[in-house]
């Protein structure tokens, strides 16, 4: 099982919408896609309409080490999508953790309770420095981080979670590397000369920093992706083309290529789902 966080120090950067269209994506490819709500805001966890609600989510996870999946694992209405959903209401993790010897790994040593039954898991993180924030890192075999083309999510970027990286290296003490960095250029404006120019100084400025690699996938500023949200359905269901003389490509193109970029080794079966996708169905098998 592969894990991936998406995180962010800084809020309203489109985490949440990331997580969502691409695991969404991920399951209609064929795969067994796992979301793990770890924002005390739970969106993720009302983006897509329940089919089952199990009776716990992260709080049982974490602070009892519950390991019963019947307690866990809630399903969305999108086949092999399913969910833990955010229930710490009270917003009692970050302390709990804080006190326990192995609260930043934690979700690390957990993580095998899910390893049998899905192929990719995928976390969702708060937008703020916290310790369910570096443990969902720690957890990582990669980390994702949304950034939009602006001069100070830029400057974010670099004393938020590029620092978050280097404080977890002594952990490489204990043979736990922070795992490596994508950065997704999110929201980037179809004509803009001046984001344009902040996407090459920012792929400049990290071209040589260790671990971190800015994807050549870029997700544009456009009105579907609301649309998708509103209709609890991922966004490459909802354009699988796009609109005559548009120049940014269909929504289905884009997450296609990002998660291509992300996990190159389930390419072929990426394909296949946007070729279904374009044919009218919704989920490719291979």
């Amino acid at each position: 099982m592969k894990v991936i966080s998406i995180v962010s120090t800084k809020g309203g950067v489109g985490k949440t919408t990331t997580a969502a269209n691409l695991g969404g994506f991920i399951a209609d490819a064929g795969l067994r896609v796992l979301m793990v709500d770890l924002d005390i805001q739970p969106t993720l966890s009302s983006y897509f309409t329940l089919t089952h609600r199990a009776s716990g989510g992260i709080y049982e996870l974490l602070a009892f080490n519950e390991a019963r999946a019947e307690r866990l694992i809630s399903h969305t209405v999108v086949q092999n999508l399913d969910l833990v959903v955010s229930n710490d209401m009270r917003g009692e993790l970050n302390g709990l953790l804080l006190q326990a010897p192995d609260g930043r790994l934690r979700l690390r040593h957990l993580r095998q309770v899910f390893e049998p039954d899905y192929d990719l898991m995928l976390i969702d993180t708060q937008g703020a420095r916290s310790v369910l924030l570096e443990m969902a890192v720690l957890a990582s075999d990669l980390a994702l981080s949304p950034l939009t083309p602006e001069i100070l999510a830029a400057r974010e970027l670099r004393r938020g979670t590029l620092q978050l990286l280097q404080d977890l290296a002594p952990f490489r003490h204990w043979g736990i590397a922070p795992p490596p960095l994508k950065l997704l250029v999110n929201r980037m404006p179809p004509i803009s000369t001046t984001a344009r120019l902040i996407e090459e100084t920012l792929r400049q400025m990290l071209k040589d920093e260790s671990g971190v690699t800015v994807l050549d996938a870029v997700i544009p500023a456009l009105e579907i992706y609301s649309r998708a949200s509103t209709a609890a359905l991922p966004v490459h269901r909802i354009e699988a083309r796009a609109p005559h003389g548009r120049i940014a490509p269909a929504a289905a193109e884009t997450i296609r290529a990002l998660a291509g970029e992300l996990f190159p080794e389930w390419s072929r079966r990426f394909s296949l789902a946007q070729s279904a996708s374009k044919g009218g169905a919704h989920v490719a098998r291979s």
